[in-house]
């Protein structure tokens, strides 16, 4: 392969682009994500035994949206795809990478769903690639036309969403019999092979009547769903997704939903309290996602000396500091500025001042003897200490979801065992 060369405009300077960010340990400054092998399996393993329970079989489906979590879809789905049944997309370009995968790998197709928004022609490209779709609203009789031009060889396969209580996309029990009438006049082009619907407020408490109402509603919008299907068939049936898969045993049906859970984070303090009296013990939920970063400079501070952006930060004696490439432009939350810490050779280290948009300053007088680079770590574990992202999340006043979907689609992503 031909060496990629840049040429620094106006000094003739070849540059060798390849080695440019070329991965964790070497003297580009920059920050990367490791993402660990074994925990993805760990957790994986783990909704496993929980899809065995109860009666009848169930199709262990894990969510991929939002850059798999931050974590990194390209990263994720080779790791995940022979290991669960079903993955679920936000978008369809996201689908089709996974057909791509796919086929570069001579791997058999999984069942894939696109939970989001679908165009009609879209629509089209799905059905050729055998990738189910969710029918929200009446706007996707506009898409029934189109299908039928392009002639396919099959129907597009489409969950039915029926909104029990979250209020956003979906047929309300009200409004199923006539906003979904579409889809019985449709079987040459539609084929409905499911129905899903999303919870509420399983995560934030520990009494799930709320819950149990929406199981209640959905029930009945699939005994109305059911009824207008010819030939009469079973649905593919899911409403479970992390909270609820470990929680509510009722509510697993056919699919299980696994989104935050895969990547061994806890939805909520409560889910995991929760799982304490359900289950009987709290299964070990292994995070995958490490974020290190390597010092800029490393150096002496006279006392007095201000730190950052606004003079926020003085230090009250001399101080070593670490000079972090890496800002909110990554996503490190700038809300956390002055109460986060980072970790370097296993000891926390403030953040000092504010949280810029390509740096970040710690406190490394008692963490390194000298000013020589160091690695520090943003998230995950060094020695016996760890930076878990709700930590981060606390600090930033925000939730861990947020703060690991956040994280740069620049940066570097690299599988560890």
């Amino acid at each position: 392969m031909a060496r990629a060369l840049l040429v620094w405009l106006g000094t003739g300077v070849e540059v060798n682009v390849e080695s440019i960010g070329s991965g964790p340990g070497d003297a580009v400054h920059s920050s990367w994500l490791e993402l660990s092998a074994s925990a993805l399996r760990h957790n994986v393993a783990v909704f496993r035994s929980l899809e065995g329970q109860g009666p009848g079989p169930r199709a262990l489906g894990v969510v991929l949206k939002g850059n798999a979590y931050g974590h990194g879809l390209a990263q994720v789905l080779p790791l995940v795809h022979d290991a669960v049944d079903l993955l679920y997309v936000i978008a369809p370009q996201d689908a089709l990478k996974v057909r791509e995968h796919e086929r570069a790998q001579g791997l058999a197709p999984r069942q894939v769903l696109v939970l989001g928004a679908v165009a009609p022609d879209e629509a089209v490209v799905l059905a050729r690639e055998g990738v189910d779709a969710v029918v929200a609203d009446r706007g996707w009789a506009d898409a029934v036309p189109v299908l039928r031009a392009a002639k396919l060889a099959r129907p597009l396969r489409v969950h039915v969403h029926i909104d029990t209580g979250l209020g956003r996309e979906g047929f309300t029990l009200d409004g199923l019999p006539t906003e979904s009438r579409f889809l019985t006049e449709s079987r040459d082009v539609l084929e409905v092979v499911g129905a899903l619907s999303h919870f509420a407020n399983t995560e934030d408490v520990t009494e799930q009547g709320y819950a149990l109402a929406q199981l209640e509603a959905f029930e009945k919008g699939l005994a109305f769903l059911t009824s207008q299907l010819e030939p009469a068939r079973p649905l593919q049936r899911h409403i479970a997704a992390s909270a609820a898969t470990l929680v509510l045993p009722r509510a697993r049906y056919e699919a299980l939903r696994v989104g935050i859970s895969l990547y061994g984070l806890w939805p909520s303090p409560e889910t995991r309290l929760s799982a304490r009296l359900v289950l009987g013990e709290v299964p070990v939920l292994k995070p995958a996602l490490s974020w290190r970063c390597r010092s800029q400079v490393v150096k002496w501070l006279p006392a007095g000396s201000y730190v950052g952006y606004g003079c926020t930060y003085r230090c009250p004696e001399p101080t070593r500091i670490a000079v972090l490439p890496v800002g909110y432009y990554d996503g490190y939350p700038r809300l956390a500025s002055g109460k986060a810490h980072v970790l370097v050779n296993g000891r926390r280290c403030p953040v000092l001042g504010r949280v810029m948009m390509n740096h970040l300053i710690v406190d490394v007088t008692r963490a390194t003897s000298d000013e020589r680079p160091v690695t520090a770590t943003l998230l995950g574990r060094d020695g016996e200490e760890s930076v878990p992202a709700e930590s981060l999340a606390g600090w930033a006043q925000t939730i861990h979801y947020e703060i690991v979907t956040r994280l740069g689609a620049h940066l570097k992503r690299v599988v560890v065992a």
